[in-house]
C-alpha cells in the first residue's frame, strides 16, 4: 500500500533508513528517492545497496508480493507494460502508471510494487463455482471477454459451475445463485426481470411469469428470478379443485379460457394439478354423495355448454356422487326421499307449468292390465303454476324441480266421539268430521274454533258440574284446548245444555247423560246464575243446567205489622218439571237467572204476608204463614204442596226456615229474655207438679 511504501516498516526504528549500506534479502525490495530529480526507483534483492548522499530510502526492505496458485490480487494504478511485458519508463526514468486503473494479477513470480502502485485487494483465493450454482455477473465497462463476445456496460450473465471463476476488472460479481430443486408434483414460478429469452428459448418480456415443472435442478437465468415454489393439488374421487382464470389462456387440456372463467379440475382430468400462472385456486370442492334414499336440488346448474343456467333447478337422485360446479349450490343440502306410509300424504304445488308423469305411474301400478286388453295411451296431467294436489302413500317420492312440497300430512284417527273442524280454502265452508280416520285433501285445512273466554274457562275447568257445584274456584291448572278439535262436553245425568246454531238460527237442548259436540257455527248458552247468601246476581257461571231436585239457601229481611224487623234464612227445595220435547226443552232456558228470579218472587210473597201480622203471631206461626204465602191455597182453601213457575217449569217443593233473628238489637234482647222467662216458667211448673205428686203419694201411704 502507499502507506507501506512511503513510511518505515512498523516496529522498526526510523534511523534504519538513514544508514548508508542497506542489505536487501532475496525477494525483497526497497524504493529509493533521488532527491535531486525527485524520482523514486525500485531496488530488488538480493543486493547490498550503498545509498548516495542525494538519495533517501523510503522504507526498509519489504517482501515482494507472492500470489500462490489459485489465488489473485488486485493492484491499483498499475505500471504500464509493453507487448513483451516489460515495464515502461518515461524520459526521466520514472515508471509509467495507469492511473485509476486496476490490474488483476494471478499466480506468477514474486513481484515488487513500483512507486505509485497500491494493493487494493490482498491475495485472495479464486472463487470455486460448484455444480448447480452460478455467479451472476455484470459488465462495468464495454469489453470483449475471453471468448470474444462483446459485453456492454450493464450486461448481466451467468458463470455456471462447476468451474473456477477468474476475476476480471471489467466485471462485477452481483450474487451467487443456487439451483432450485423441482420434485415430483412441484413447479417453480419464474418472473423475467428483463426482456429476453429463457432457458427454453422462449422470448419473455419484462415482468412476465411462467412455470417450470420438469423434475430436477433448475438454475434460473441471469434475467430470471424465482417467485415461488408451487405444490400440486392431489385430486381424488372425493376432492376436486375450483379454479378461476386470471387472464385469457389455453389450459393444460388445450381449452381456451377467458378471464374470470371458473371451472373444476377433477381426477378424471388429471391426478395432480399444478395451477399455472394464469389461474388461481378458489378452493377445494368436496364430493357430494347421495344414497338410494336421498336427493339434492341444484340451483343455477351448469348446462351442457358449460355455462350456468341462472334461475334454473336440477334434481339429482341417489345413488350418485358428484361435484358442484362453480356457481352451483344446493337448495337445502342433501335431502331425504319422501317415504309415505298408508296414512301419510304430501301436499304439492306447481311452480312452473309442466306435465305430471307421476299420475301415469300411479295408474300403471293401480290398474291390472291383462295381455288381451289393448294398451291405452296415457297422457300426463297438465299442471299450471300455483296448482295444488295431493299424493297419498304408500310410495316413495322425489319432487321434481317444478314442484314444491308445501306440507307433509298425516291421517288423523278419530274415535266416534272425536272430531275435527275442516275448512275448504276455495269455498270457505267449514264442516266437522267426526268418528273416522281422515286426511285433509289439497283444498282443505284445519280450522280453529274460537269460543268466548268464559266458555273456554268452563270447558277447561276440572270441576264436576254436579258434585262440585258448591265450589266457586278451581284450584287445578287448566289445560289448553286444541282448537282444531271438535268441542265436546259431557252433559251429566239429570242436566240439560242448550246449543245455538248461529247459521241456522236455531237452538237445541241436549239432556244428560249425553255427549254434546259443537258444529262449526254452534255455541253454548252460558247460564249466569245468582249465588251466595243473600243472593247476588252473576255469581255462578255454568254451561249445563241441573234439573234437580236440589236446594238453594237465601237470606231475606222482613218487617211485621208492629215494625219488628227480622232476618230469615230460608232453604228451598226445587226441581224442573218439563217434558223432554222440543218446545218444553226450550222453555228451560227462557229465564236467564232462574235462581235469582225464584228467590226474588218467593221473598216478595213472604214480605207481603208477614207485613200484615204481629211479631208475636209470626213468632208462633212462622212456618204456616211462610208456607201459605209461598205456595198459596187451592180451591179447597188448603195450602198447596208446591209452587210452579210456568215460564221454565221450575217447581219449589218445600220451604225450610233455618233461622229467624231480629235485626234490631233491643228486639233481639227482649226476645231472648222472653224465651228464657218461658223456659223458667215451664221448669217451675214442672217442678211444682212433681212436688205435688210426691206429697200426694206420701199422704196416701
Amino acid at each position: 500500500m502507499a502507506s507501506k511504501k512511503s513510511g518505515g516498516r512498523p516496529g522498526e526504528p526510523e534511523g534504519l533508513m538513514d544508514v548508508s549500506i542497506i542489505r536487501i534479502p532475496p525477494h525483497h525490495y526497497i524504493h529509493v528517492l533521488d532527491q535531486n530529480t525527485n524520482i523514486a526507483r525500485v531496488e530488488i534483492g538480493p543486493l547490498t545497496y550503498i545509498r548516495q548522499d542525494n538519495e533517501r530510502v523510503l522504507f526498509p526492505p519489504l517482501r515482494m508480493i507472492m500470489v500462490p496458485p489459485r489465488h489473485y490480487c488486485v493492484v491499483l494504478n498499475p505500471v504500464a507494460r509493453d507487448d513483451e511485458g516489460r515495464v515502461q519508463f518515461d524520459q526521466s526514468g520514472q515508471a509509467k502508471l495507469r492511473h485509476a486503473d486496476l490490474e488483476i494479477r494471478l499466480t506468477q513470480e514474486p513481484f515488487p510494487l513500483y512507486p505509485g502502485e497500491e494493493i487494493q485487494q490482498d491475495v485472495t483465493a479464486l472463487q470455486i463455482v460448484y455444480p448447480d450454482t452460478a455467479l451472476r455477473l455484470q459488465a462495468l465497462l464495454d469489453f470483449k471477454d475471453s471468448s470474444g463476445q462483446k459485453r456492454i456496460a450493464g450486461d448481466e450473465w451467468l458463470f455456471e459451475g462447476p468451474g473456477t471463476y477468474i476475476p476480471c476488472k471489467e466485471v462485477a460479481v452481483l450474487e451467487s445463485i443456487k439451483a432450485t430443486v423441482i420434485r415430483e408434483n412441484q413447479a417453480i414460478r419464474l418472473r423475467a426481470r428483463k426482456e429476453g429469452d429463457d432457458r427454453s428459448g422462449v422470448h419473455r418480456v419484462t415482468g412476465e411469469e411462467w412455470q417450470v415443472s420438469k423434475v430436477g435442478a433448475y438454475l434460473p437465468g441471469a434475467h430470471e428470478e424465482v417467485v415461488d415454489i408451487v405444490n400440486a393439488y392431489i385430486l381424488t374421487d372425493k376432492k376436486a379443485l375450483h379454479v378461476r382464470a386470471v387472464r385469457a389462456f389455453r389450459d393444460a387440456g388445450g381449452r381456451e379460457r377467458r378471464t374470470g372463467e371458473e371451472w373444476l379440475v377433477t381426477m378424471a382430468d388429471r391426478e395432480a394439478h399444478i395451477p399455472s400462472v394464469s389461474e388461481e385456486v378458489v378452493g377445494v370442492v368436496p364430493v357430494t354423495t347421495l344414497n338410494s334414499r336421498q336427493y339434492a336440488v341444484i340451483l343455477d346448474p351448469v348446462g351442457p355448454d358449460g355455462k350456468p343456467q341462472l334461475g334454473q333447478k336440477r334434481v339429482v337422485k341417489g345413488e350418485r356422487s358428484f361435484f358442484l360446479q362453480p356457481g352451483e349450490r344446493l337448495e337445502r343440502g342433501t335431502q331425504d326421499v319422501y317415504i309415505l306410509s298408508e296414512d301419510e300424504g304430501l301436499l304439492l304445488r306447481a311452480i312452473e307449468a309442466f306435465t305430471d308423469a307421476q299420475d301415469i305411474e300411479e295408474r300403471r301400478e293401480e290398474e291390472d292390465l291383462s295381455e288381451d286388453r289393448p294398451a291405452e295411451r296415457r297422457v300426463g296431467v297438465s299442471r299450471r303454476p300455483g296448482d295444488r294436489w295431493m299424493l297419498r302413500g304408500p310410495m316413495e317420492y322425489v319432487p321434481p324441480a317444478t314442484v314444491e312440497v308445501v306440507l307433509r300430512r298425516q291421517a288423523i284417527p278419530l274415535d266416534e266421539n272425536e272430531g275435527i273442524y275442516v275448512r275448504d280454502i276455495k269455498t270457505g265452508k267449514v264442516r266437522a268430521v267426526i268418528g273416522q280416520t281422515y286426511m285433509l285433501n289439497q283444498d282443505e285445512e284445519l280450522w280453529e274454533k274460537t269460543l268466548p273466554p268464559n266458555v273456554e274457562q268452563l270447558l277447561m275447568s276440572s270441576r264436576d258440574p254436579l258434585s262440585d257445584r258448591s265450589e266457586r274456584h278451581d284450584s287445578a291448572t287448566p289445560t289448553p284446548r286444541d282448537r282444531t278439535r271438535v268441542v265436546s262436553y259431557r252433559v251429566p245425568h239429570n242436566a240439560a245444555v242448550q246449543v245455538y246454531d248461529y247459521r241456522e238460527k236455531k237452538a237445541r237442548v241436549v239432556f244428560g247423560p249425553e255427549l254434546v259436540m259443537l258444529g262449526p257455527d254452534e255455541q253454548f248458552t252460558v247460564l249466569s246464575l245468582s249465588g251466595e247468601k243473600p243472593k247476588r246476581a252473576n255469581v255462578i257461571k255454568a254451561v249445563c243446567l241441573l234439573l234437580g231436585p236440589d236446594f238453594c239457601t237465601d237470606i231475606i229481611t222482613i218487617e211485621t205489622a208492629d215494625h219488628a224487623r227480622l232476618q230469615l234464612q230460608l232453604a228451598y227445595n226445587w226441581h224442573f218439571d218439563v217434558k223432554r220435547d222440543v218446545v218444553a226443552a226450550a222453555s228451560l232456558f227462557s229465564v236467564p237467572d232462574f235462581v235469582g228470579d225464584a228467590c226474588k218472587a218467593i221473598a216478595s210473597r213472604i214480605r207481603g204476608a208477614v207485613a200484615s201480622v204481629q211479631f208475636d203471631d209470626f213468632h208462633k206461626n212462622s212456618n204456616r204463614i211462610i208456607c201459605s204465602a209461598v205456595f198459596g191455597f187451592d180451591e179447597k182453601l188448603a195450602v198447596r204442596s208446591s209452587l210452579r213457575f210456568p215460564q221454565n217449569g221450575l217447581v219449589i217443593s218445600s220451604v225450610d226456615i233455618q233461622s229467624a233473628e231480629p235485626v234490631d238489637q233491643r228486639t233481639r234482647d227482649a226476645l231472648q229474655k222472653s224465651v228464657q222467662l218461658a223456659i223458667e216458667i215451664t221448669t217451675n211448673s214442672q217442678e211444682a207438679a212433681a212436688r205435688h205428686e210426691a206429697e200426694r203419694l206420701e199422704q196416701e201411704a
